[in-house]
Protein backbone atom coordinates (compact mmCIF):
# COMPACT_ATOMS: atom_id res chain seq x y z
CA UNK A 1 0.00 0.00 0.00
CA UNK A 2 2.52 2.57 0.99
CA UNK A 3 4.65 1.80 -2.09
CA UNK A 4 1.53 2.80 -4.48
CA UNK A 5 1.19 5.48 -2.77
CA UNK A 6 4.74 6.64 -2.82
CA UNK A 7 4.81 5.64 -7.01
CA UNK A 8 1.60 8.15 -7.31
CA UNK A 9 3.84 10.86 -5.14
CA UNK A 10 6.26 10.76 -7.47
CA UNK A 11 4.52 11.04 -10.51
CA UNK A 12 4.58 14.47 -12.07
CA UNK A 13 1.05 15.04 -13.03
CA UNK A 14 -0.17 14.54 -9.70
CA UNK A 15 2.54 17.77 -8.65
CA UNK A 16 1.31 19.44 -11.82
CA UNK A 17 -2.76 19.15 -10.64
CA UNK A 18 -1.94 20.07 -7.06
CA UNK A 19 -0.06 23.13 -8.31
CA UNK A 20 -2.93 24.05 -10.81
CA UNK A 21 -5.70 23.49 -8.25
CA UNK A 22 -4.32 26.14 -5.30
CA UNK A 23 -4.01 28.00 -8.51
CA UNK A 24 -7.11 28.13 -9.41
CA UNK A 25 -8.21 28.30 -5.90
CA UNK A 26 -6.86 31.71 -5.90
CA UNK A 27 -8.51 32.54 -8.65
CA UNK A 28 -11.98 31.32 -8.09
CA UNK A 29 -11.84 34.01 -5.24
CA UNK A 30 -10.76 36.10 -7.24
CA UNK A 31 -13.35 35.90 -9.74
CA UNK A 32 -16.09 36.13 -7.13
CA UNK A 33 -14.53 39.21 -5.86
CA UNK A 34 -14.86 40.68 -9.21
CA UNK A 35 -18.46 39.44 -9.60
CA UNK A 36 -19.52 42.21 -7.41
CA UNK A 37 -18.43 44.92 -9.97
CA UNK A 38 -21.31 43.89 -12.28
CA UNK A 39 -23.66 42.97 -9.53
CA UNK A 40 -23.44 46.24 -8.02
CA UNK A 41 -23.27 48.23 -11.22
CA UNK A 42 -26.42 46.34 -12.69
CA UNK A 43 -28.49 47.47 -9.70
CA UNK A 44 -27.30 50.73 -10.45
CA UNK A 45 -28.51 50.99 -13.61
CA UNK A 46 -31.30 48.94 -12.39
CA UNK A 47 -32.44 51.76 -10.14
CA UNK A 48 -31.68 54.63 -12.64
CA UNK A 49 -32.96 53.71 -16.13
CA UNK A 50 -35.57 50.79 -14.96
CA UNK A 51 -33.88 48.62 -17.50
CA UNK A 52 -30.75 45.95 -17.38
CA UNK A 53 -27.75 46.58 -19.15
CA UNK A 54 -26.40 44.55 -21.56
CA UNK A 55 -22.98 44.71 -21.66
CA UNK A 56 -23.08 43.97 -17.92
CA UNK A 57 -25.12 41.28 -18.18
CA UNK A 58 -22.94 40.08 -20.78
CA UNK A 59 -19.70 40.66 -18.32
CA UNK A 60 -21.47 38.60 -15.83
CA UNK A 61 -22.68 35.70 -17.52
CA UNK A 62 -18.93 35.01 -18.83
CA UNK A 63 -17.65 35.66 -15.30
CA UNK A 64 -20.21 33.33 -14.06
CA UNK A 65 -19.49 30.29 -17.01
CA UNK A 66 -16.15 30.58 -15.91
CA UNK A 67 -17.10 30.00 -12.16
CA UNK A 68 -18.75 26.97 -13.80
CA UNK A 69 -15.25 26.13 -15.53
CA UNK A 70 -13.14 26.75 -12.65
CA UNK A 71 -15.49 24.45 -10.05
CA UNK A 72 -15.39 21.28 -12.71
CA UNK A 73 -11.57 21.50 -12.92
CA UNK A 74 -11.71 22.25 -8.79
CA UNK A 75 -13.71 19.01 -8.24
CA UNK A 76 -12.35 16.60 -10.89
CA UNK A 77 -15.34 16.76 -13.23
CA UNK A 78 -13.35 17.50 -16.18
CA UNK A 79 -9.78 17.80 -16.96
CA UNK A 80 -10.00 20.75 -19.37
CA UNK A 81 -8.02 23.87 -17.85
CA UNK A 82 -9.99 26.87 -17.54
CA UNK A 83 -8.33 30.27 -19.04
CA UNK A 84 -5.83 31.04 -19.25
CA UNK A 85 -4.66 27.74 -20.46
CA UNK A 86 -7.68 27.28 -22.61
CA UNK A 87 -9.51 29.83 -24.87
CA UNK A 88 -11.93 32.31 -22.32
CA UNK A 89 -15.45 31.07 -24.99
CA UNK A 90 -14.24 27.08 -23.89
CA UNK A 91 -15.91 27.75 -20.33
CA UNK A 92 -19.33 28.05 -22.27
CA UNK A 93 -18.88 25.00 -24.45
CA UNK A 94 -18.44 22.71 -21.87
CA UNK A 95 -20.86 20.38 -21.21
CA UNK A 96 -21.94 18.03 -17.94
CA UNK A 97 -19.81 15.46 -17.32
CA UNK A 98 -20.33 11.81 -17.68
CA UNK A 99 -20.19 9.48 -15.06
CA UNK A 100 -17.95 7.15 -16.68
Amino acid sequence: MEEQINERLSQVQIWKRIFLMLLFAVVITLVRWIAWIPILLQLFFLLVSGEKNRHILSFGRGLAIYDYHLLLYLTFATDVLPFPFSPWNLSAELKYPDEN
